[in-house]
């Protein structure tokens, strides 16, 4: 029983030998020591370093091209006429307006203007432009929009032309001429006194002045809304008037 005791007490005592042996280190490491406000600074630098070379490394994607816009292209594509001479007056202003108008879409410059609009002359127009520039000072800027359109009406639309227009606008006579024919010189030369014509009224007046007399005491009876209205009214009148001479004349041949 004592050598039972002592055997139970000899593996008691190794197991709890070895297992005290297993689970404590014989030298525990101390635990690292803080880092310094120093330390976490030059580790963000170092971080920073690393992303700026790598953004450097990296190939560089080159910038979309540049779209130049093709003002003169655009500017012809509204297929702007070319004018050499005008017997009317007013043919020369109205290609003049035509042309801005077309510039104006291209959103051109004020000497893209005078560029491309001088590009459209041709012959005599031309030879205008050719010999105004060269009286121009030798130092003088480039001539201006305003500059170009205003020599150019005073050159193609000279005041004493329309003047002469004017007049005969103020002594048009329907003469020989059909109601419809009548109308389209009336208002052809009416664009030479628009001050003349600025109502409705004016218009018919001076329309009507102009009617043969019998064709005049048929329409003065009535008043009318609009031109248009005094327009169709002396056609009708008009036509029925032959008419009715066509018929006298097969009559009495």
């Amino acid at each position: 029983m004592d050598a039972e005791g002592a055997g139970a007490g000899r593996g008691r005592g190794r197991g709890r030998g070895r297992g005290c042996g297993r689970g404590a280190p014989e030298n525990p490491q101390p635990p690292p020591p803080p880092m310094t406000i120093e330390q976490l600074m030059g580790m963000q630098a170092n971080l920073i370093q690393a992303m700026m070379n790598r953004m450097n490394n990296e190939p560089v994607a080159a910038p979309p091209p540049v779209q130049v816009r093709d003002k003169r292209g655009e500017f012809l594509k509204g297929r702007p006429l070319v004018f050499t001479h005008a017997s009317d007056p007013l043919e020369a202003d109205d290609w003049l307006k035509a042309v801005e108008k077309q510039l104006n879409i291209a959103q051109c410059s004020d000497l893209e203007k005078v560029m491309y609009a001088s590009g459209q002359l041709q012959g005599p127009a031309q030879e205008w432009w050719e010999s105004y520039q060269y009286g121009r000072p030798n130092n003088a800027p480039p001539a201006t929009w305003k500059e170009f359109t205003e020599g150019f009406r005073s050159h193609h639309i000279p005041e004493g032309l329309i003047e002469l227009k004017a007049e005969d606008f103020r002594s048009l006579k329907q003469g020989p001429m059909t109601v419809s024919e009548y109308r389209d010189k009336f208002a052809q030369l009416s664009r030479y006194a628009p001050y003349e014509v600025a109502r409705d009224s004016d218009k018919q007046r001076l329309f009507l002045k102009g009617l043969y007399d019998g064709l005049q005491l048929q329409l003065m009876s009535n008043t009318y809304p609009c031109l248009q209205e005094l327009v169709n009214r002396a056609i009708v009148i008009d036509n029925k008037r032959k008419e009715m001479d066509a018929k006298k004349r097969k009559l009495q041949g």
